[in-house]
């Protein structure tokens, strides 16, 4: 029925396989239903929202999810829809166009940013589906949230299988019309294995109403994304929303535009600009309190000071060389996506390197500026305060941690990586 995540070893073999032989993916669809749309339109589309989104972000930390405003205020204003085929009523813009999108978005309020990203990020992993799954999905305006671990039940029957699953960390789970968690195919008490010995694990894509939120999002920051634990008891769901997850040489029919050649990695990419914008947030305010405050027992203003003006200067530098070495690893992918062929493993390096980079490059950024405020950034009526918890949360995500270094150095190194999501 499916295949497991592919092992290390058959990992390393097919990338060598693709480099030499460079196989792409099918590029001809259907005529577009959905005009094409710039980025330019969807960031005057996020300026037009903005006074929502700052207006409910307060709500938003206090009660613990998405404020439904906001929700539907992105919704109406497209930006779900960003990377949605055309042909399933998308908008299919380009990767960098998206992270300008979801930047644009943190500068406002984190967590509308977050949700964003995550339900659109959601949406590329329909590629894996088959076509029947995805038009069905699609068939309404989709708002999907998930998580990719730990892996829960999946029982054959017929027509499909039996799911049981508890997914924690799924951010906007109160605004989403579908859930993805991942399963374990099982054959009787034990997991299937695949020709490599490798457990079958199957995404699985089901209604919202037939799971259950449970209260679990007690967090030191990033509180208004309603990132509680979902949970499936005993769900069916059909075939034609089981995804096998592989390296994708095969998406389903809607998904062979250029985008989605570069498969997973803006997806992952995109957790970084809702750190890029808590930062370069946090600077402006900086910015701004330093003609406005006097430290005490000085003589002049914060601006004035030496110290402040380099750590201003640093941060900003750091946050904007972080940007770009994003920027820079999504346009070479799709640069070599536009041209037929699929992402390699040396622009998956690069790109995942690049999130985790901006990541910790961006709380680095906002570290320093709330030291350059002073006390000014441990005052709950500053949002500087907010920002450093905020963006703290955001460098423990399992894709952008530190640790990922360690996973990448093995793959700079020629060393099998303990990283699976490299396969993909």
């Amino acid at each position: 029925m499916g295949h497991s995540l592919p092992s290390n070893q058959v990992l390393l073999t097919l990338r060598g396989r693709l480099l030499k032989t460079g196989k792409s993916m099918q590029a001809t669809v259907e005529a577009p239903t959905q005009p094409a749309i710039s980025v330019e339109t969807l960031l005057e589309r996020v300026r037009a929202i903005a006074p929502i989104i700052t207006e409910h972000a307060a709500a938003a930390e206090r009660e613990r999810r998405l404020s439904k405003p906001v929700f539907e205020a992105m919704r109406d204003a497209g930006l779900y829809r960003m990377w949605i085929p055309r042909e399933l009523g998308g908008y299919e813009v380009d990767p960098v166009s998206g992270m300008k999108v979801f930047e644009a978005v943190a500068r406002l309020d984190s967590a509308a940013a977050w949700n964003l990203q995550i339900a659109v990020a959601a949406s590329t992993l329909m590629a894996f589906l088959p076509d029947a799954g995805a038009e069905e999905i699609c068939s309404e305006s989709p708002q999907i949230a998930g998580a990719l671990f730990p892996p829960g039940r999946a029982v054959p029957v017929e027509g499909g299988y039996r799911i049981s699953a508890r997914c924690p960390f799924v951010s906007g789970c109160h605004q989403a019309s579908w859930y993805l968690s991942p399963t374990r195919v099982m054959d009787g008490d034990n997991p299937r294995l695949d020709e490599n010995g490798q457990e079958v694990v199957l995404w699985a894509f089901y209604e919202a109403e037939a799971g259950e939120i449970l209260d679990t999002w007690h967090t030191l920051g990033m509180r208004g994304t309603g990132s509680h634990d979902i949970v499936a008891e005993d769900v069916f769901v059909p075939e034609r929303r089981m995804a096998r997850p592989r390296l994708l040489t095969d998406p389903g029919k809607a998904f062979r535009g250029p985008s989605y050649r570069t498969t997973i990695w803006p997806a992952v990419a995109a957790l970084a600009p809702p750190a890029l914008g808590i930062a370069q947030s946090a600077i402006e305010l900086v910015i701004e309190l330093g003609s406005k405050k006097k430290p005490n027992y000085l003589a002049h203003s914060l601006g004035e000071s030496p110290v402040v003006q380099s750590q201003l200067a640093e941060a900003e530098a750091m946050v904007g060389a972080a940007r770009a070495y994003l920027y820079e690893s999504l346009d070479e992918a799709y640069e070599s996506a536009l041209e037929g062929r699929l992402i390699s493993e040396q622009q998956k390096l690069k790109a995942h390197l690049a999130t985790c980079y901006a990541i910790r490059s961006s709380a680095d950024a906002v570290d320093l500026v709330c030291r350059a405020a002073g006390t000014t950034a441990i005052r709950e009526t500053s949002a500087l305060e907010k920002h450093f918890r905020d963006v703290q949360v955001i460098t423990k995500h399992a894709h952008a941690s530190t640790a990922r270094y360690e996973s990448l150095g093995k793959l700079m190194l020629g060393l099998e990586t303990d990283w699976e999501f490299c396969a993909l």
